[in-house]
């Protein structure tokens, strides 16, 4: 893009964004708002993300959202081209130039179906040789389960990689092997004994789920109206939906 229509692309920018707090603020006479809320999470934040926003969807029928599930790598990026209002991640990078509002705890376990825990576990039998599930490059819970390894000095008999986190869930109850997976996102499978956790040095592994966005980025009407909804609700929601008795 030429410096012109960079110009030109910002003076577009300006005249929207004025456009939305006109729209705004004529309808907060009404107590409505409208437009979109545009937000990009990693996987395995689709497990908490709408329970953050049910409440305030059905409060504000005009607002649309626009979600994208994908890597984290993805989502840093959409965030760094300032084409969201807000990313869901649960690992911060170095050095970052973002601002966060914590939502809640992420704690990530190593498990394994019932038949592969109890044999680890019982016989004290060692992670070596048994094949790791790992999601793909760019995805959070891949480096975690490479220092993992790297610290507990694992000899993993091969590496399987799978591209999502319910095709891992479903390939460790089968039996192909063990993964670091999210207590979210399998708590009814532990509940039923389809998984097991594994206990090994270095895990429970905790991270807090955050809502973040750029320092220094002008908020829509809607995305500010967001945030300020999510300071007043985010521990009853917590404390509502996320109340696991159990797992420590």
């Amino acid at each position: 893009m030429t410096d012109f229509g960079r110009e030109i692309a910002n003076a577009c920018d300006n005249i929207l964004n004025e456009f939305e707090i006109i729209s705004y603020k004529s309808l907060g006479y009404s107590n409505n708002i409208t437009g979109k809320l545009k937000i990009s999470i990693v996987s395995t934040g689709k497990y908490i993300m709408p329970y953050f926003l049910s409440s305030f969807l059905n409060e504000h029928q005009d607002v649309n959202l626009l979600m994208d599930v994908t890597n984290r790598s993805k989502v840093m990026s959409s965030l760094e081209k300032n084409e969201i209002d807000f990313a869901l991640i649960s690992i911060l990078p170095e050095n970052h130039n973002f601002i966060e509002l914590e939502l809640m705890e992420n704690k990530l376990f190593l498990v394994g179906n019932k038949s592969i825990a109890d044999e680890i576990t019982k016989n004290k039998k060692s992670l070596d040789n048994i094949p790791f599930i790992f999601r793909e490059h760019g995805s959070g819970t891949r480096q975690i389960m490479e220092n993992l390894i790297i610290k507990n000095k694992i000899r993993s008999k091969k590496n399987i990689e799978l591209t999502s986190n319910e095709a891992v869930k479903q390939a460790v109850i089968a039996g192909i092997g063990i993964s670091i997976m999210p207590a979210i996102g399998i708590m009814s499978e532990l509940s039923s004994g389809k998984l097991k956790i594994i206990e090994v040095k270095g895990l429970p592994y905790i991270t807090k789920w955050r809502l973040i966005w750029l320092k220094g980025k002008k908020l829509s009407p809607i995305a500010q109206h967001y945030i300020d909804f999510l300071m007043k609700e985010k521990d009853n929601i917590k404390e509502q939906f996320f109340h696991f008795p159990g797992i420590k």
